[in-house]
């Protein structure tokens, strides 16, 4: 039963005195209580009706040790969890155990500049390429531009993913993102700011990789270029093509072996080029054989009257590369291709290039002809074929 309204009346007791009794029922409990006089009896009456109301309204008075600001932060937590299957104890519990402390909240720009510290020190160390440094530090900056204000564990697999198809991009674009930022949420992990990896629970995308043929130079192509470049600017940019070309260097001048080539590891005594560990992009030395017709540009055109990469190489090579549809790597595909219709060796192709066997198999063999690849290796400066 719960509670009722109390009233006060007269009541006769048994030794012929008068009192007021208070009588109703509170908390299905009944309440009968005299009184001496009536106002007594009325003061307790309002009281009770009091507590009454409380009761009615779910509110129960209870002896506590909580403040009035406890008790009412207690009301509003077990409010929230009406209709939950957990306890207030139970959620506080795995808020304990699994909620990180303050200080070790990071904010994303904090903790993107401390990775890419730690990322510029391998660079320095040659643990890490400046291409791949550049990919890192483009990415994040991204990444940061669309979080700005956030910290690091608010991020869950759905906000990654949706940063991750941002702008609809390719699968391998897409699983380029996915890598770069898997490795530094990793880092986070390491250093505590994030309880897991969330780039673990996205979406990787399986690609069938269907690479054909390499495209190539022929014979002709190449002897037009050469002959161009001993015309243009006095032949400056003929040893830069010719190591390319002929030696099968990797091409690019920002990250490739040729940006990192030295003079020096161009030896033309032994008949070799030396390319270190720290200039490979495998980071393996490898010795390529200087073959006749390039000894023959080198003498023509010695690297100490023109350097590897001479001034403004980025805008000629862009130039040139528009005027003979030159692609990234067709220079190194040339040779490669030319040195296995003229050799008859992946072996030795995969050494030289510093390729592996299948990859020199898949993508190089049979593409030239024996004739084509003797008349590739003959041209030399200043009247073309011998």
């Amino acid at each position: 039963m719960k509670s009722t309204a109390f009233t006060v009346s007269r009541f006769e007791n048994r030794n012929g005195t008068t009192s007021w009794r208070v009588s109703g029922w509170l908390y299905g409990v009944r309440v009968r209580r005299n009184f001496k006089t009536k106002e007594a009896a009325a003061s307790e009456g309002n009281s009770l009706g009091i507590r009454a109301a409380q009761e009615s309204a779910g509110l129960r008075p209870t002896a506590t040790l909580l403040t009035e600001v406890q008790l009412r932060e207690a009301e509003l937590a077990f409010r929230k969890l009406e209709g939950s299957p957990w306890s207030l104890l139970a959620c506080l519990d795995h808020s304990l155990a699994n909620r990180r402390a303050p200080e070790h909240d990071k904010l994303l720009p904090e903790a993107i500049s401390a990775y890419l510290a730690v990322r510029e020190q391998e660079h320095g160390r040659a643990l890490l390429s400046g291409r791949q440094l550049r990919s890192i530090t483009d990415e994040l900056a991204v990444f940061k531009r669309c979080h700005p204000d956030s910290q690091v564990q608010q991020f869950g697999a759905p906000e990654i993913t949706a940063y991750l198809e941002r702008g609809k991009p390719s699968l391998k674009t897409y699983n380029n993102r996915r890598g770069l930022l898997s490795t530094f949420f990793k880092f986070a992990l390491r250093q505590g700011w994030v309880d897991a990896n969330p780039v673990e629970k996205t979406q990787h995308h399986r690609i069938n990789h269907r690479r054909g043929s390499a495209t190539t130079l022929s014979a002709e192509q190449s002897i037009e270029l050469m002959a161009f470049l001993e015309d243009f600017e006095g032949g400056a940019f003929v040893p830069h093509f010719a190591l390319c070309l002929f030696a099968g260097i990797r091409p690019c001048i920002r990250y490739g072996e040729i940006s990192k080539l030295r003079p020096g590891s161009v030896r033309l005594d032994t008949g070799t080029i030396h390319i270190e560990p720290e200039v490979s992009k495998v980071g393996m030395k490898r010795l390529v054989t200087i073959q006749p017709n390039l000894a023959a540009w080198l003498r023509a055109y010695p690297l100490d009257r023109s350097p590897i990469i001479p001034p403004n190489t980025s805008n000629v090579r862009a130039k040139v590369s528009a005027k003979f549809g030159l692609t990234h790597d067709v220079l190194r595909h040339t040779f490669i291709s030319m040195f296995v219709a003229k050799f008859r060796s992946m072996g030795e192709a995969a050494l030289q290039a510093g390729n592996s066997e299948s990859i020199i198999r898949k993508h190089y063999l049979d593409l030239k002809s024996s004739e084509e690849a003797e008349r590739f290796f003959s041209i030399r400066p200043r009247g073309g074929l011998l």
